[in-house]
C-alpha cells in the first residue's frame, strides 16, 4: 500500500519515524510524499506541551479531511498522544482508524491489512525490540542517533516519564552498527541524542559511558559528532574538557537549566542550584565551547525577583543560544497540582523579554565575527534569498541561527566551505566563500 508519513515533534521522534518508515518499507509498503496519493495517512505526534498537543490534532484533523474526499483512505496516529490519551481520543477522534504508542511500532506494518477489512485498531503498552534500520528524512549528510529512550529525572513539569517510562540506554554494539550504517551512507555529522544524553550507560553499566561511546563513534568516517541534551548536575568537568579536546567532537553543548533562580529550581525538582548554575556554565564558557540551553518562564511561584534574576543572569551569562519557553501546564504532572499559577498574560511577557534579551545577544555575536572565516557545511540554496545556506560545528541543525552565502565556485549540499563572514541578517550570519 501507499503510506504517508507525517512527523511531528522533536528529533527523537524524527527518529522513531525513521525507523517505522524502514519497517513498513521491509514489509513491502511504498512511502509517498502526499496524503492524497496516499491509501493510508500516518501522523507520529508529540504530546510534550499543550502547544505541541494543539499542532498533534490539527494535523490529524487536516488528515482526516483528506480522508473525507476518498473514503478509500486509513488515518492511523501513532506516538505520544496517544500514549498519553488512548482513551480519550477513540471517542473524539472517531476519524482515526488505529492508534499505536510509542513502543508499538513494531505492530503497525502488520495492523496495516487489519485496517483494509475495516477493523479499529488501538495498541499501547508494547514493547518494541531495538531496530537498527532507518530511511533518513534528514539530508543525507547529517543525522540523528537515539542512544536511549525514557527519564528518570522527573522533573514537576514534565510528563515525559508517564509518556516514554524509565530511562534505557540502547546497547553500545547496536548503536555501533547503527552509527557505521550512518557513515557508510556518507552522513558527516552525526547528532547523539536522547532525553538525557549525558546519562548514557548508567543502566547498563552502572555508570556513564557516554565518553567511551563517542570514543568509538570518533573511529568511524563522521567529521562532526554533536552532543545534545546534557543534563546540568550530570556535565563533569572531565566531560566538558572531552568535548572541548576531541577533534571530531563540535565544541558545543546543550545543556537544558531551565532557570536560575534556586526557590524555583527546586520546585522544579532539578538539582541543581543558582551557585552550581553560574560555575557551570562559566566552566563551559571557559573551555571555549558554545552553549545552547532552555529556559521556563512563568512557572508556578515564580516571583518577580525570581524572574528578574533570570533575565540578568542571561545578560551576565551571555548564553549563545538559548530557547525560552512560557510555562505550558500539563495535567497529571506535579507541577500541574502547585499553587501559584501565573496568568497566561504575565507567563507570556515575562517570555518575550527574556527571549529580546538573548536575540540581542545573539545579534551582538554575529557583529563580532565579521571579518572572520568561518568552516561551513552547507546544507541548500535558499531561493527566496537566492544563495546558499549552511551551519558551522558551533550551530545545531534547524535549531540555531544559520549561515547565507555566496560563491563564485559550485556549492554542493553535504561538503564544507570557508566562509569569510561580512555581517548578518538578523541573528543569522552572511558571508562569502574563500578559496
Amino acid at each position: 500500500m501507499k503510506i504517508g508519513i507525517v512527523s511531528l515533534g522533536c528529533d527523537k521522534n524524527r527518529v522513531d519515524s525513521e525507523k517505522l518508515i524502514a519497517r513498513l518499507v521491509a514489509a513491502g509498503h511504498e512511502i509517498v510524499s502526499s496524503e492524497e496519493e496516499a491509501d493510508v495517512i500516518v501522523v507520529n505526534t508529540c504530546a510534550f506541551t499543550e502547544d505541541a498537543k494543539t499542532e498533534a490534532i490539527d494535523e490529524i484533523l487536516s488528515a482526516a479531511e483528506a480522508k473525507k474526499r476518498d473514503a478509500r483512505k486509513k488515518l492511523v496516529v501513532t506516538g505520544c498522544l496517544p500514549e498519553r490519551y488512548m482513551e480519550s481520543l477513540e471517542e473524539e477522534l472517531p476519524e482515526v482508524d488505529a492508534f499505536f504508542g510509542v513502543a508499538d511500532y513494531d505492530e503497525v506494518p502488520g495492523a496495516i491489512a487489519k485496517l483494509a477489512a475495516g477493523d479499529r485498531i488501538f495498541c499501547r503498552g508494547g514493547g518494541d525490540a531495538y531496530y537498527g534500520e532507518r530511511v533518513l528524512t534528514t539530508p543525507y549528510h547529517y543525522a540523528y542517533l537515539k542512544i536511549a529512550e525514557g527519564c528518570n529525572n522527573f522533573c514537576t513539569y514534565c510528563a515525559i516519564p508517564s509518556i516514554r517510562g524509565k530511562y534505557r540506554s540502547e546497547k553500545p554494539e547496536d548503536l555501533l552498527k547503527e552509527a557505521e550504517k550512518l557513515s557508510d551512507d556518507g552522513v558527516k555529522e552525526l547528532i547523539l541524542v536522547a532525553q538525557d544524553v549525558t546519562r548514557y550507560g548508567t543502566d547498563l553499566f552502572g555508570e556513564p559511558r557516554l565518553i567511551p561511546l563517542v570514543r568509538e563513534l570518533e573511529k568511524m568516517d563522521f567529521e562532526w559528532i554533536r552532543l545534545l541534551y546534557l543534563e546540568p548536575e550530570v556535565v563533569t568537568d572531565e566531560l566538558i574538557r572531552f568535548v572541548a579536546d576531541e577533534p571530531k567532537v563540535c565544541k558545543y553543548m546543550d545543556v537544558p537549566l531551565q532557570h536560575v533562580d534556586s526557590g524555583v529550581l527546586k520546585r522544579m525538582n532539578r538539582h541543581t542550584t543558582e551557585k552550581s548554575t553560574r560555575e557551570l556554565v562559566r566552566k563551559i564558557k571557559d573551555a571555549g565551547i558554545t552553549m545552547r540551553t532552555s529556559f521556563i518562564s512563568g512557572f508556578p511561584g515564580e516571583s518577580e525577583e525570581a524572574h528578574r534574576l533570570l533575565a540578568r543572569f542571561i545578560e551576565e551569562a551571555r548564553i549563545d543560544f538559548a530557547g525560552v519557553f512560557a510555562y505550558s501546564r500539563e495535567e497529571g504532572t506535579p507541577a500541574d497540582r502547585m499553587r501559584g499559577h501565573l496568568p497566561e498574560e504575565i507567563k507570556r511577557a515575562r517570555a518575550d523579554e527574556l527571549r529580546a534579551i538573548e536575540t540581542e545577544i545573539i545579534e551582538s555575536n554575529c557583529d563580532a565575527r565579521k571579518g572572520s572565516v568561518l568552516t561551513v557545511l552547507a546544507d541548500g540554496i535558499d531561493y527566496d534569498r537566492q544563495c546558499f545556506v549552511g551551519h558551522t560545528a558551533r550551530q545545531t541543525p534547524d535549531v540555531d541561527n544559520v549561515v547565507y552565502f555566496t560563491s563564485d565556485e559550485e556549492v554542493r549540499a553535504g561538503e564544507f566551505y570557508r566562509v569569510r563572514v561580512d555581517g548578518r541578517d538578523g541573528i543569522d550570519l552572511t558571508g562569502r566563500t574563500e578559496q
